[in-house]
C-alpha cells in the first residue's frame, strides 16, 4: 500500500492587525491587553476586510502549498474544506474554492470533487485523515486540504461579546497530500467526539426544528437574538476537557504506534488558548522548544491553526524533512483528533 505524505504547504493572513489595545480603542471593548494576554497569550490577530470571504483566504494559502508540493493545480484529486465560518450556509466553501483557483476553465477543466468538513476545530485533522484514506487507497494522488476562517464578520464584538470575540481571528492554511512509495508520510491519525457537550460551545445562529428557522418580524425580516446569533462557550467545561483530551489524543498515538514522547521532534497543537497548550504541555513534560506556537500573532483561527503551524514551522527552519511531527486538536462538538506524520 502507497503511504500518504504532505508534499506542501502554504498560509495567509489579512493584512490588517488587531491588537488587544484596538479592541479597546476601535471597538469600544471594555477590556485591556493584560486581561486579555492573561488568559488567552493572544497579543494581536488578523481581520479580513469587508468583502473577503473564507475561500478568498483559502486561495492564496493553496496557491503557495501547490507551489510547495511542485506540482500544477490540475493535478489534484480532491479538495477538502474545513471551516466553521463557510462563504454561505450552502453550497459548500469548496467548490467556491475550485472555481477560484480556476480548476473549471480553460479547455481542459478538471471538475474535482470538493467537500466541506464542518468539525470546527479538529476539522483539519478530520480532514487530514480524510486525504490519507483517499490516497492511501489509490483513489487519489494529489489531494488539497485546506482551513480557512473569517471569523471577524461573526464575532459580537462589543463588552457583551469580550469574551469570545477577543479569542479569534481570520487566516487560511493549506497542504497537499500526496502518494509516495518512500517510507515516510502521515503514520496514524486518530479522532473523538462527546455530542453531550455539543451545547457548551456552539453558534445557534438558526433553529432549523422552527417554523421560520429565523424568527420574522411583521414586515417578512428576519430577527436572530444575540444568544443565537454569536458564539457561546462555557470557558471552564471547555478548558477541563480541552486538556484531558488533548493528552489523551497524544498518548493515544504514541500507544498505538509504539513510540515515546521522547521520539517526536515537534509538536503542533490547536491554537485556542496558550494556557490551555501551557498545560498541555506540562502534563506531558514537553520541552519548550518542541511545541511551537503563534496565538500571540493570529489568534484562534479554527481549521486553519494546524496548517499554518506547518507552514510557519517548515519556512522558520522549525520543520525538517526527517522530523516526527505530532498534531493535536481539540475543539466545539467536542470533537478531537490527533497525528503523526514523518515528515
Amino acid at each position: 500500500m502507497q503511504n500518504a505524505y504532505i508534499s506542501g504547504t502554504g498560509f495567509y493572513v489579512p493584512p490588517r492587525v488587531v491588537t488587544n489595545d484596538d479592541l479597546r480603542t476601535q471597538y469600544g471593548i471594555d477590556t485591556t491587553h493584560d486581561w486579555i494576554h492573561k488568559r488567552t497569550g493572544i497579543e494581536s490577530r488578523r481581520f479580513a476586510d469587508e468583502g473577503i470571504g473564507s475561500s478568498d483566504l483559502a486561495v492564496h494559502a493553496s496557491v503557495d502549498a501547490i507551489a510547495a508540493a511542485g506540482i500544477d493545480k490540475k493535478d489534484l484529486d480532491m479538495i477538502l474544506f474545513a471551516t466553521l465560518s463557510p462563504d454561505h450556509c450552502f453550497p459548500g466553501s469548496g467548490v467556491f474554492l475550485q472555481q477560484k483557483l480556476g480548476l473549471c476553465d480553460g479547455d481542459s477543466p478538471k471538475f474535482v470533487p470538493a467537500m466541506d468538513i464542518r468539525n470546527q476545530c479538529s476539522g483539519f485533522l478530520y480532514g487530514l485523515t480524510t486525504a490519507r484514506a483517499m490516497v492511501t487507497s489509490g483513489q487519489c494522488k494529489h489531494v488539497l486540504l485546506v482551513g480557512a476562517e473569517t471569523h471577524s464578520a461573526a464575532l459580537d464584538l462589543s463588552t457583551r461579546g469580550r469574551t469570545v470575540s477577543s479569542l479569534f481571528g481570520d487566516g487560511a492554511g493549506a497542504v497537499v497530500v500526496s502518494a509516495t512509495t518512500e517510507d515516510r508520510g502521515i503514520r496514524g491519525t486518530w479522532l473523538g467526539a462527546d455530542g453531550r457537550f455539543a451545547l457548551n460551545l456552539c453558534q445557534k445562529v438558526w433553529d432549523i426544528k422552527k417554523r421560520p428557522f429565523i424568527p420574522m418580524n411583521a414586515e417578512g425580516v428576519g430577527q436572530v437574538t444575540p444568544e443565537n446569533a454569536w458564539a457561546q462557550m462555557d470557558g471552564k467545561i471547555v478548558f477541563k476537557h480541552a486538556v484531558e483530551k488533548m493528552c489523551l489524543a497524544v498518548m493515544q498515538s504514541c500507544w498505538e504506534l509504539q513510540i515515546e514522547l521522547k521520539d517526536i521532534d515537534l509538536f503542533c497543537f490547536h491554537q485556542a488558548n496558550m494556557r490551555i497548550n501551557q498545560y498541555v504541555a506540562q502534563q506531558l513534560n514537553l520541552p519548550d522548544e518542541k511545541v511551537v506556537h503563534n496565538i500571540q500573532r493570529y489568534g484562534n483561527t479554527t481549521a486553519a491553526t494546524i496548517p499554518i503551524l506547518l507552514a510557519e514551522s517548515e519556512r522558520n527552519g522549525k520543520l525538517k524533512r526527517g522530523m516526527k511531527v505530532a498534531m493535536v486538536a481539540f475543539g466545539s462538538g467536542f470533537t478531537w483528533g490527533s497525528a503523526v506524520c514523518d515528515w
